[in-house]
């Protein structure tokens, strides 16, 4: 994979009581910590939806940063992988 073309991506959907509790804050401190880039955000249904691209194994760690922070408030999370061109320069609140 030529890293400067096509970064590994996930997007995740958390269900739970995950709006209004301060997740999007929270994933975006955590984010800080790591290599990654994408951004998160409420959707009307309910749920939070992570777009996170970079290596694979920063991706891996910080999606296990966001569960073990906000544990208490996720009840499903739904995961999609792929690999791709690159479409963020910074991780964001959408």
């Amino acid at each position: 994979m030529d890293s400067l073309d096509t970064v590994f991506r996930l997007q995740i959907f958390f269900s739970g009581r995950v709006q209004g509790v301060g997740f999007r804050y929270s994933t975006l401190q955590l984010a800080k910590g790591y290599e990654v880039t994408g951004s998160v955000k409420n959707l009307a249904d309910g749920r939070v939806e992570l777009e996170v691209e970079g290596e694979e194994g920063e991706c891996r760690q910080f999606l296990e940063a966001i569960q073990d922070e906000m544990e208490a408030f996720i009840r499903k999370t739904e995961t999609r992988e792929s690999v791709g061109p690159k479409r963020s320069t910074q991780f964001v609140i959408a």
